[in-house]
């Protein structure tokens, strides 16, 4: 081999697997001791299943050689997020009293993966209840960014992120509600697609509910992985039907053919949310690789977004006031609580009529930018517009935590509550940390929004090798 194998992508690991040049068993036990050799000092995976992994490894490479057939992802390492259900481990979501909240069954989205042939070996961290910017709780602890441990490596799929970088696992599962795929992703300079709401199967047995309606629109799952070929295949193989969610959508994983050069609209940055030249510098940099393979990128502005990030929020916050609020006051930390309080000021309490017109509404602003997309079937916009943050960034003040997620953060939540499909892709280093750019599509255009982050890629590389080097 060239490279170790956990530094082989998931396309490749399947590829070697398939040709017979690797067994399962090989590349289990590499992912394996690698997890366990890196883990330690970022604590991303916090449920070690590397024997259970070994086990299933050595099963598949028997069941081959009696002639079973190979699947996508046979043989391939990879992770799942503690707040998504596998079967005979706790779906934490990092709060201590859920600790023996021991899954039955598998999540349909695990369920895929496994029918596919992936092999699980780890449980990644994510923030308490799911709901913070950086990945921090009080069971698990602190997941810390592999390229500076003075950063967060973001949340909620923090632990996902972080893995993934560090090259634990060859595709990690996350799930986004309000940037917890794409914000990790930036922090820890891999790629992801957070894809349209219905494309993946989402259900959790072990909830309490079936989950309130902005959160069903908001919420999807997906993978983050190195590389955008990889991306593509954890979100064929994840996108497989369940009959378990009613709103899961067969829709093609790659729609028509646009003729002529496709349009992208750079969007224009508002002052308020004071970017950070240095991040800005990015943007255009990933514009120019557009450009380079044959994009045609024109600079447009978008009005409301701040109002469509405020409804997002309110929505959300309502929601999880509404239905989740005797359940934090009674069980969340300390730590969160302060976090909490602020998510409440700067959000308005919907009553009735409130909310029903901001759920209404927000059919008035997709159909909007469903009308840009039309025009421009891309849309550039920045992840985060200023420097990297701290581990524990949302504790350093309630005005700061105010700052970083409504100007610094505000091209993320708007996705959500537009029920979009973006990608994230890598172009480069401000200050040793790691920065990407939003790729935005039409409603079930992954295919598009994928195709925009790999010519991206082609230009920038993958980011990851920088910090493996380094290591070295």
């Amino acid at each position: 081999m060239t490279k170790p194998i956990w530094q082989m992508s998931a396309v490749e690991t399947a590829t070697a697997i398939r040709s017979k040049s690797l067994s399962c068993e090989a590349v289990v036990a590499a992912h394996v001791d690698h997890m366990r050799a890196v883990n330690k000092d970022i604590n991303a995976v916090v449920v070690d299943l590397g024997g259970v992994a070994l086990e299933q490894a050595r099963a598949t490479d028997a069941a081959l050689a009696n002639g079973a057939e190979y699947d996508l992802l046979t043989g391939v390492p990879v992770t799942i997020k503690i707040n998504t259900d596998l079967a005979g481990q706790a779906n934490s979501n990092g709060v201590p009293v859920l600790a023996g909240l021991v899954a039955k069954n598998d999540a349909p989205v695990v369920e895929n993966l496994k029918n596919a042939g992936a092999i699980v070996i780890g449980m990644t961290n994510t923030p308490e209840f799911s709901l913070r910017i950086v990945t921090d709780n009080p069971l698990h602890g602190l997941t810390l960014n592999p390229w500076d441990k003075g950063v967060t490596c973001g949340g909620s799929s923090g632990g996902a992120g972080a893995a993934i970088a560090a090259g634990i696992g060859a595709i990690a599962q996350g799930n986004d509600i309000g940037g917890s795929l794409r914000w990790p992703a930036h922090c820890n300079g891999i790629t992801t697609i957070r894809p349209t709401a219905g494309r993946i199967p989402n259900h959790n047995n072990t909830a309490q509910d079936e989950g309130s309606p902005a959160a069903q629109l908001f919420s999807s799952h997906g993978p983050l992985a190195r590389s955008v070929e990889d991306v593509r295949l954890g979100l064929e193989v994840m996108s497989r039907g369940n009959i378990r969610d009613p709103n899961w959508v067969p829709a093609p994983l790659r729609g028509p053919t646009r003729n002529g050069p496709i349009k992208v609209a750079l969007v224009k940055v508002p002052d308020d949310m004071e970017p950070d030249p240095a991040q800005l510098a990015h943007v255009a940099k990933a514009a120019d690789y557009l450009a380079q393979e044959g994009y045609i990128v024109e600079e447009i502005e978008i009005p409301q977004l701040g109002y469509m990030w405020d409804q997002w929020a309110n929505l959300l916050i309502t929601e999880i006031r509404t239905l989740r609020g005797p359940a934090l006051a009674q069980f969340a930390s300390p730590d969160f609580n302060t976090v909490y309080k602020v998510f409440k000021d700067m959000t308005v309490d919907l009553d009735k009529v409130e909310y029903m017109q901001a759920l209404s509404e927000r059919l008035t602003f997709l159909r909007k930018w469903m009308a840009i997309l039309d025009e421009y079937p891309i849309i550039l916009t920045p992840v985060f517009v200023h420097d990297a943050i701290s581990p524990r960034a949302d504790l350093d003040g309630h005005d700061r935590l105010i700052h970083i997620m409504r100007q610094g953060m505000r091209f993320i939540g708007i996705i959500n509550y537009l029920g979009l499909p973006a990608s994230i892709v890598p172009v480069g280093l401000q200050d040793g940390h790691p920065v990407g750019v939003q790729l935005i599509a039409s409603r079930f255009r992954e295919d598009m929004a994928l195709d925009a982050a790999a010519a991206v890629e082609k230009h920038a590389g993958l980011l990851v090798r920088q910090l493996w080097d380094r290591a070295d």
